[in-house]
């Protein structure tokens, strides 16, 4: 065997042994999130809210959020509805207004896209002079549950500052690729952020059901203007000792794409987003955890180079189909000979079995179970994705995601 046969047997067998250390990590956190209770309200409605709803042609699903929101078990004095009808050509302002938002109308051509959204509505709010104690976010396609608010209000009265509530999905099963994205958010829901909840670590912001102490942003500013302004903003509270936290039974209701087309347009936007974030933040927050000795920085560096994880499980999976199709006596053979191929596929293997498993503990209907069927393919996917991500990571160019179905809140809890 030739030393650049040997060269490159060793890059893979350490992209196999990186990644799967990796996995097992995933998989002892994941155990943590096994356990929830849901905890009971001890305080009394106390905190006012501003509720801001950034939207871009939105006429078609503005109007169920509004409702829902307007429907909260919380006294409505403590809680105002803004919608940012943001570079809006249909609709979505008379619709807002109609359902009893208050409405601010932007435009502008150089500054697109959510995160600017956010830091101008901010800016309106604290010239006004209206006092909040805390905004509430969330995006024009969500239906809210009616004791969003007061879980908000407890989590804020007990002191903290940054709070995501449940990212649940209200058309789950429209389609492969809908209950495929399901399944994902709820292993995610169950496995990463409840675990890490009990754990003490940081949460991951999910942009949408996001609460926010007012005097943390008037501290801070909001600064988060990239494709990911969630996770921007989320990594710079991580930084500055402050960990976001998870409200597992605040939940929010958001809409998947139907194809797969639409879905991996929306995945690219966030791997850019993911891998801008990361090539400014990763490394220090590591450095930090490492020298710290603080977990939840080195827990938060990690989850940054995730989407580095799905771009190596991507090339070693294409290098097994290689290995198991390719003769024995081929040049193909002598580069995956040495591969760890076991370990990394029952790491694999186990991480993918923690997918019925939050099924199971989330109680959802039993044709998410019929979903796993496809899913794998559907993971798979994520690897070209994540690749074009990495090549057109300078892209800050804001893509919308069209939404045209008007679910509401009762019809939901119907199905």
């Amino acid at each position: 065997m030739s030393l650049f046969h040997v060269f490159l047997n060793t890059v893979y067998a350490f992209m196999q042994v990186f990644t799967g250390a990796i996995g097992v990590y995933q998989i002892v956190l994941s155990l943590f999130g096994v356990w929830h209770r849901r905890k009971p309200l001890r305080h009394a409605p106390r905190k006012r809210f501003a509720v801001i709803i950034p939207a871009h042609d939105e006429q078609q699903v503005i109007g169920p959020l509004v409702d829902s929101l307007m429907a909260q078990d919380y006294p409505r004095e403590l809680f105002d509805v803004h919608v940012i009808a943001d570079n809006c050509t249909d609709h979505t302002r008379e619709v807002a207004l109609k359902h009893g938002a208050a409405v601010h109308v932007r435009h502008s051509e150089d500054k697109r896209g959510k995160g600017y959204a956010i830091e101008w509505m901010l800016e309106r709010l604290w010239k006004s002079g209206v006092h909040y104690d805390a905004i509430v976010m969330f995006d024009a396609d969500n239906l809210v549950a009616p004791d969003f608010l007061r879980i908000m209000n407890d989590r804020l009265c007990d002191g903290h500052k940054v709070i995501q509530g449940y990212l649940g999905v209200k058309n789950p099963f429209d389609t492969w690729v809908s209950v495929s994205m399901a399944i994902s958010y709820w292993y995610s829901n169950r496995m990463w952020q409840n675990a890490r909840q009990n754990l003490g670590l940081s949460c991951s912001l999910g942009g949408t059901g996001l609460c926010i102490d007012m005097d943390l942003l008037r501290e801070m500013g909001w600064g988060a203007t990239g494709l990911t302004e969630d996770l921007e903003f989320g990594v710079r509270c991580v930084e500055r000792g402050i960990y976001p936290i998870w409200a597992h039974d605040a939940k929010v209701y958001d809409e998947k794409p139907t194809t797969l087309m639409a879905s991996m347009r929306q995945r690219l936007r966030w791997m850019q987003g993911h891998f801008h974030c990361a090539q400014r933040h990763m490394l220090p927050l590591i450095r930090a955890g490492i020298v710290e000795r603080n977990l939840a920085k080195l827990d938060a560096g990690i989850y940054l180079f995730q989407p580095m994880r799905f771009l190596i499980l991507f090339l070693t999976s294409l290098m097994m189909l290689l290995q198991i199709s390719t003769p024995q006596t081929t040049w193909v053979s002598h580069i995956t000979a040495l591969l760890p191929t076991s370990f990394w596929v029952v790491v694999n293997v186990l991480l993918y079995l923690q997918m019925p498993l939050a099924l199971l503990l989330e109680r959802v209907n039993w044709r998410a179970y019929v979903g796993l069927i496809i899913l794998p393919f559907f993971l798979w996917t994520w690897g070209p994705v994540v690749l074009q991500a990495y090549f057109t990571k300078s892209n800050r160019r804001w893509a919308h995601t069209v939404h045209k179905r008007a679910i509401r809140l009762d019809e939901l809890r119907s199905r």
